[in-house]
């Protein structure tokens, strides 16, 4: 069974998402043969390298809301994080553009270390502040999961897998995604959102099982 993910590697419910999923799938008979492929989405692809002003700025300009509201927001989203065993530090988000990221995700893919590396973003950006716009930052996480540094290096400095960016997106526009994580089991079951791992595992086995849907 291939599942594929769209997730944007600044999305705080994908980092939950992917914990959930996870647990899901560490309880799921035919894990073994589970194959997982994360996709892109960029939720804002207009966002410059990096950009300034604080976390809370950002939320309450984009969502209208006040700064009361979106740290509110805010508390809330890094309690649930918290139940997953993940530790936001979103007041020392240093947001920026996340394109360059996901192409590397793509070459992570090539090498068998696709997940290791979404990971290793997620955590970057949401846990530890760091800018993941920043190519300099983007190929130490990336060498960090085992990728090689002049490739890594070369790719960044170059437009490939920039096309594959493209693709994912254009396979969510189709899709019709609006919101992020999104799974898709097997091209013909899909659901939204950072749901339940109970959600997720029943999922799993209605995509398993087609006659169940």
């Amino acid at each position: 069974m291939k599942v594929e993910i769209w997730s944007d590697v600044v999305c705080p419910w994908c980092y939950i998402g992917k914990r959930r999923f996870e647990e899901a799938l560490a309880g799921f008979e035919g894990a073994g043969d589970v194959e997982v492929v994360w996709r892109s989405f960029e939720l804002d692809p207009d966002a410059p390298r990096t950009q300034s002003g604080t976390s809370i700025e950002h939320l309450a300009r984009k969502y209208g809301l006040s700064p009361d509201q979106a740290r509110a927001s805010q508390e809330h989203v890094t309690r649930v994080a918290s139940e997953e065993g993940l530790d936001y530090r979103l007041a020392d988000l240093r947001r920026g553009n996340s394109f360059d990221a996901h192409r590397l995700l793509h070459l992570a893919r090539e090498h068998g270390k696709q997940d290791a590396l979404k990971e290793r973003l997620l955590r970057a950006y949401f846990s530890e502040g760091q800018p993941i716009g920043e190519p300099a930052v983007l190929e130490q996480l990336a060498v960090e999961v085992g990728l090689d540094r002049t490739e890594v290096a070369e790719t960044l400095a170059s437009d490939r897998f920039g096309e594959d960016v493209r693709d994912d997106e254009r396979s969510a526009r189709l899709l019709g995604i609006r919101g992020v994580p999104f799974f898709v089991f097997d091209d013909r079951y899909g659901i939204e959102g950072a749901q339940p791992a109970e959600s997720i595992l029943q999922a799993l086995r209605n995509a398993r099982s087609p006659a169940s849907i």
